[in-house]
């Protein structure tokens, strides 16, 4: 049987010094860290990823490590188990020749000798890390450890599996990353969706607080397609959720002044431009209803004008004119009967713009498993 690698596991990450900052990095220095992920999908491999995208020193990995579901084993990265990622550039490790399975959980240690800076890193890793000082490489228990609630180098791994293997890429917002949902469950909604399908699985591309048209908290979308999706190996489906930050942070950010969202022409024009640089590559894309926010807690978010662009930009998502393969309805699957433009109360997370994992349940559930038949 042929084999080949595909994505099990990928985190989108974020510049740490962006202008515009919902969430922070952090650097470290002379540490141990550890951080957790979940494959989506398994193989007879497995291999690991790392990034040093928006670094502005080269990263120096003095020791690596693989754990979890039978595996206990340094990495190497071209046989060496020191090396240096180099400014904006990612790294792949040497192979781990054990069999991994969906569902598996595997935690990568990195040792730091030196000061990283901040790190390129993303907001809603699988789970919560670790960092100890020293090498603790090969302990079995961190001493001294700290929490670490955000993810650093987005770390990712492929396993390799048959050739012909297909998988979709959840590209969007914090509704796809699964902000909101309990940490170290995978319950985002692509995660329960990918554990619906018969076949082929889901990586997460999501950043929360990503924008389609403006770069503000991560690359905007239309600028990170060839990385996050064009780039992920077996990749040939594209499910997206987008454009709750467009209408929701320009009045976020100019509070207690009105802030001005784009208009409905602008994201249509956006999102067909998206769908169409996804047709050119080949792929299958399914888009999404833009979910309701309205009572969100941030100051300025919910806005009359932008609820009027949603309204009107999702009559065209169900209409007739839009690009996509298919529409995934995550409005209707979350929204109360009584007042649409509200999540209901047993899918609200508690801030009324993201859903909790009962909700991102409900939408995984409303997808027609046809629209990704991998």
């Amino acid at each position: 049987m042929t084999t080949t690698w595909i994505a099990a596991h990928r985190t989108a990450v974020i510049d740490p010094d962006e202008d515009f900052a919902l969430f922070r990095s952090r650097g470290f220095t002379d540490q141990t860290v550890r951080q957790t992920l979940r494959l989506a999908g398994g193989g007879e491999a497995v291999r690991i990823t790392l990034s040093n995208r928006y670094g502005k020193e080269p990263l120096e990995i003095g020791g690596a490590h693989l754990r979890g579901d039978g595996i206990d084993t340094p990495l190497t990265f071209d046989g060496t188990g020191t090396v240096t990622v180099p400014v904006g550039g990612d790294l792949v490790s040497d192979p781990v020749e054990r069999p991994v399975a969906a569902g598996h959980v595997l935690t990568v240690g990195l040792y730091l000798p030196g000061d990283t800076g901040l790190t390129t890193f993303s907001a809603v890793p699988y789970d919560s890390g670790r960092a100890a000082p020293g090498d603790q490489l090969t302990a079995r228990t961190l001493r001294d450890a700290e929490e670490v609630p955000t993810g650093h180098f987005g770390i990712g791994a492929d396993v390799r599996a048959p050739e012909g293997t297909r998988i979709a890429v959840a590209f969007g917002d914090s509704w796809i990353e699964g902000a909101a949902t309990t940490p170290g469950l995978d319950n985002s909604f692509p995660s329960q969706l990918g554990r619906r399908l018969p076949r082929g699985w889901i990586v997460n591309q999501g950043i929360s607080g990503n924008r389609l048209l403006t770069d503000q908290i991560g690359a905007h979308l239309l600028a990170r397609v060839d990385r996050d999706v064009l780039a992920v190996p077996g990749v040939s489906h594209v499910l997206i959720h987008i454009g709750l930050n467009d209408l929701g942070l320009p009045g976020h950010i100019a509070f207690p002044e009105p802030g001005e969202p784009p208009t409905a022409d602008a994201l249509i024009a956006g999102l067909t431009a998206l769908a169409d640089r996804l047709h050119a590559a080949g792929l299958t894309v399914v888009g999404s209803t833009i979910g309701p926010y309205r009572g969100a807690v941030y100051d300025g978010y919910d806005s009359e004008a932008g609820q009027a662009v949603r309204r009107e930009v999702n009559a065209w998502l169900l209409g007739e004119e839009h690009p996509f393969d298919g529409i995934l309805d995550v409005a209707a699957a979350v929204a109360d009967p009584a007042e649409p433009d509200r999540i209901r109360e047993e899918f609200d997370s508690g801030d009324g713009l993201h859903v909790n994992d009962v909700g991102a349940k409900a939408i995984a559930e409303a997808a027609e498993l046809s629209l990704l038949r991998l």
